[in-house]
């Protein structure tokens, strides 16, 4: 992972809602499916688990994965809400996109400093 003075927790951050998005992705892709049980990252607790191993790996998020309680359960036993994953991805991506444009912002700084600009 990147140097956290340089970076700070930005690095993690973008290593951890890039994760969430591929898990909330999954669960929009199984909306359909009987018996599939929503999952969602404590983004909080994941980001402390990437700070303190330096990796963003499966098993250092693995205790930050919670299962979705549903406000209305399909007698399927899917516990996807549809337009719930749907918000939650839209922030993430919102969220990932203003991480990805601070640390463009800051390498960019040190770009500069380091023609002399």
């Amino acid at each position: 992972m990147a140097d956290n003075t340089l970076f700070g927790v930005h690095a993690a951050a973008l290593q951890v809602r890039s994760q969430r998005m591929g898990l909330l992705a999954s669960n929009i892709a199984n909306a359909s499916t009987p018996g599939f049980k929503a999952k969602d990252i404590d983004f909080q607790t994941a980001l402390n688990a990437v700070e303190q191993s330096g990796d963003a790996d499966t098993n250092s998020i693995s205790s930050a994965v919670r299962y979705r309680v549903p406000s209305q359960p399909s007698l399927d036993g899917n516990t996807v809400e549809l337009s719930t994953e749907q918000t939650a991805f839209a922030e993430n991506a919102v969220q990932y996109q203003t991480t990805l444009s601070f640390l463009n912002g800051r390498i960019s700084q040190i770009t500069r400093a380091l023609k002399g600009e």
